[in-house]
């Protein structure tokens, strides 16, 4: 039976929302393919119980009561000695940090292709993946196939897809590794960034903004508005080329793609490239001062003004409930 794999990719005991994604768009695939789902992780700690939640068929835990932080080779070498003699079908990644630092490194020593950064999976007649990711600066979308080599490799998008629990009773295959001994780099410490700098994908509320800020100071603002709704700051392309935002926080077909409960989209006009990359945002609210904005088209709240005025009000409004 072909296999289709999902690599879970974990830290500080919890796994990313971005490899329950797939594991939910695995099952989806595995339907067309009649393929099992391993979800396969690395960690010192059990994690099972959490993925069993999401529909794999089997999961294998890798693991060393050594092993504390991320690190390019060993996790590498590892996933190549695992996979290297009984290769999957298909092996899916998140295109996190982690993700586009693993996935290339892994691809090369299995001598088989990799597409990155996808926005849609799908499956030939044949049972080829088809991996849809943009191509040429965000202008066309490309579809791209890899049918003389296995496993098919692909990075996902985080918020591409939908987590969707299914439960099945899964066999479960626990394997302690040795860590290699002459590892060229080593992890000292881990420092947890700024946390209106979070990832995006993970977040329940964004407030992003736009050109329509004028100047890079304009995110200061944002960053209030954020820190009062518990959420974190994301940026449009046109403000990270401005060199307002860094390029992490960027949304759209050229930046992640983001499903939060609220997103605040202020001085964004709404590009069809931007919208790609949050128009499944549960509520969306707009501020600009252009009544014509394409962004208010999708906006299920739209605020005609100027930015600088309207979010002070805001955080003042909020200061107050809060009281």
């Amino acid at each position: 039976m072909k296999e289709i794999w999902v690599y879970i990719e974990t830290f500080n005991k919890k796994v990313k929302k971005v490899s329950l994604e797939l594991l939910t768009k695995a099952n989806e695939l595995s339907q067309k393919l009649s393929a099992k789902v391993v979800a396969v992780y690395i960690d010192k700690d059990d994690l099972d119980d959490t993925i069993s939640k999401y529909g794999a068929d089997k999961i294998v835990h890798l693991y060393n009561k050594d092993l504390q932080f991320y690190d390019s080779q060993i996790y590498t070498n590892a996933l190549y000695n695992l996979i290297k003699d009984d290769r999957p079908h298909i092996l899916l990644i998140g295109a996190t940090s982690v993700g586009r630092d693993l996935a290339p490194r892994l691809a090369a020593k299995l001598n088989t292709g990799l597409t990155a950064d996808c926005t849609q999976l799908d499956l030939d007649e044949d049972g080829l993946l088809l991996q849809t990711r943009p191509a040429f600066g965000g202008n066309i979308m490309a579809t791209i196939i890899c049918p003389e080599h296995i496993p098919q490799m692909a990075t996902v998008r985080p918020g591409i897809f939908d987590a969707k629990k299914l439960e099945k009773i899964p066999e479960i295959e626990k394997i302690e590794f040795e860590l290699e001994k002459n590892c060229t780099t080593k992890t000292l410490e881990i420092m947890k960034k700024n946390s209106l700098l979070k990832d995006i994908t993970e977040s329940d509320v964004i407030v992003a903004g736009g050109r329509g800020l004028s100047k890079k100071e304009g995110f200061d603002l944002l960053r209030d508005l954020a820190k009062e709704l518990n959420g974190t700051i994301a940026a449009s392309r046109a403000a990270v080329e401005a060199g307002w935002a860094p390029q992490e926080i960027q949304v759209g077909q050229t930046g992640k793609t983001v499903k939060p409960k609220i997103y605040i989209a202020c001085g964004i006009s709404g590009a069809i490239q931007h919208i790609a990359g949050m128009k499944d945002s549960k509520c969306i609210i707009a501020i600009n001062k252009d009544k014509n904005a394409p962004i208010f088209k999708i906006a299920d709240y739209a605020i005609v003004g100027d930015v600088y005025e309207v979010v002070p009000k805001l955080i003042e409004k909020l200061r107050v409930l809060k009281q």
